[in-house]
């Protein structure tokens, strides 16, 4: 319990010390004119209140990530604690506070043109590509889960999956094409402060009913084994750190009316992101007295089981629904995000204006026909290489930020240290993944740590001969 309780606040110090010193680096200027004021459109350039941008934030990065991510990472037992917190404040809110504000400076521009800036224009063509793909396949597997859901739930009485799917993909149309502020705008806030509630109703019972939370230890207690190096890290992405994040920073970029509120959104939504996994973690692991009992529940029902299980435990019959519900919206609110944020990626791409609605029309519907395509398809395999790939984006932003910091002549460390760690996660853990090449330990572990260790020396010779290739910002 003590180690449950520590945790959430080093999380909270984290955004207050940390956090600050982020934004203090990077170079704050309030006075500067944002993209939501210079460049209004009623589409996608609308300005609105921080405290409604940070919701909104939240809930387009939250998804299932923190929950669904997080039961599954308590499996390796309460080392998952270590990685939520140290992930979420020296990695994650790091990422997502780069991948917003350096969109604020390039007019809102989409991450894959940042990261064209200042890695590359090779970088820029892959993460354009690696972008859509990724944010399809994110969409897609969000249509699909909150369907069968709400067909479990037999809710309005409707318990065939097609029509919910049929409802689903109509709401995530009309929330791709439609101006950001007249469904995003008016519905994530009141979502996001749904989660929140949830996840703080769920930390306080468990303290209250005096569940013993264990205590944190190196050890992976996983059941099949598993190391915790570098699997955990990779099954613990949206409460820690995600590439998916740096897709939807950027929505929020072209809203935001002031720089002086970016640690607010960005870096602050992910401390908020973290604070939910943690207690969604400590939740799994104790409830069913332990690993093995988790591991069996899991077994019997899958990650949606635990969850209603736990919530109705501890929330009573309402509140358990309500939660419920909040979970099956997490997905919802990510997925049509997922969908929006590829159009904005294509129209930045290849520089298609969308401030008329059949401009929008005409990227948005192949988006979806794509996307209901790929619903007839089993996502098992599929998904698990999107693990991967998220981790693998993230490693990419941070790279980009780093050599953003280190042109302009800024401390690095605090984007090229998580970088070069995370290159380290996505190397060894694709040479080591069943859906990989299944390498041992003995050889994936030192090639995964050389590979890290040679980017981040390509990395420093770069930038210090001297190489100006960058463009300047907007």
């Amino acid at each position: 319990m003590i180690s449950f309780i520590v945790a959430i606040i080093v999380l909270i110090l984290g955004y207050f010390t940390y956090g600050k010193f982020v934004e203090r680096v990077f170079g704050v200027e309030e006075g500067r004119t944002t993209p939501a004021v210079a460049m209004q459109d009623g589409v996608d350039y609308v300005p609105m209140s921080w405290k409604q941008i940070f919701l909104i934030q939240f809930l387009n990065i939250a998804g299932l990530g923190p929950i669904f991510g997080a039961i599954m990472g308590a499996l390796y037992g309460p080392a998952a604690f270590l990685w939520i917190v140290f992930g979420s404040i020296f990695a994650g809110a790091v990422h997502d506070y780069f991948s917003g504000m350096l969109s604020i400076r390039h007019n809102g521009e989409s991450i894959s043109e940042i990261v064209g800036y200042y890695l590359g224009e090779p970088a820029k063509k892959i993460m354009r590509v690696f972008s859509v793909i990724l944010l399809v396949l994110v969409g897609t597997v969000f249509m699909t889960g909150p369907a069968g859901l709400l067909s479990s739930l037999k809710l309005f009485g409707i318990e065939n999956v097609k029509i919910w799917l049929a409802l689903i993909i109509i709401y995530y149309f009309l929330a791709t094409i439609m101006p950001v502020d007249k469904i995003i705008g008016k519905i994530y806030p009141l979502f996001g402060a749904a989660l929140l509630i949830m996840a703080v109703g769920i930390g306080s019972m468990m303290i209250v009913k005096g569940y013993q939370i264990p205590e944190i230890t190196l050890q992976s207690m996983h059941p099949k084994e598993l190391p915790l190096w570098p699997m955990l890290f990779v099954t613990i992405a949206c409460g820690a750190i995600s590439g998916f994040h740096a897709t939807q920073s950027p929505m929020m970029a072209r809203c935001m009316t002031n720089e002086k509120y970016g640690r607010q959104v960005f870096y602050g939504a992910m401390i908020a992101e973290g604070i939910i996994a943690l207690i969604w973690a400590a939740a799994a692991m104790t409830f069913f007295n332990g690993i093995p009992g988790l591991n069996e529940a899991l077994g019997n029902g899958g990650t949606g089981a635990v969850v209603n299980t736990i919530s109705k435990s501890l929330l009573g019959p309402i509140g358990g629904l309500l939660a419920v519900l909040g979970v099956i919206a997490c997905p919802i609110t990510s997925g049509d995000t997922a969908f929006r944020s590829a159009r904005l990626v294509i129209a930045d791409a290849i520089g298609f204006e969308q401030g008329k609605i059949n401009k929008r029309l005409l990227l948005a519907l192949p988006l979806f026909a794509v996307g209901f395509g790929l619903t007839l398809i089993d996502f098992n395999i599929i998904w698990r290489y999107f693990a991967w790939s998220n981790q693998t984006l993230a490693m990419i932003v941070l790279w980009a930020s780093a050599a953003y910091l280190a042109v302009k002549s800024k401390p690095h460390w605090i984007a090229s240290v998580p970088a070069t760690f995370m290159t380290g996660v996505s190397i060894t853990y694709i040479l080591m993944a069943p859906e990989g090449f299944k390498l041992p330990a003995s050889m994936a572990y030192p090639v995964g740590g050389g590979g890290a260790l040679l980017v981040f020396i390509l990395f420093m010779i770069k930038i210090r001969s001297g190489v100006r290739t960058i463009k300047q910002e907007a």
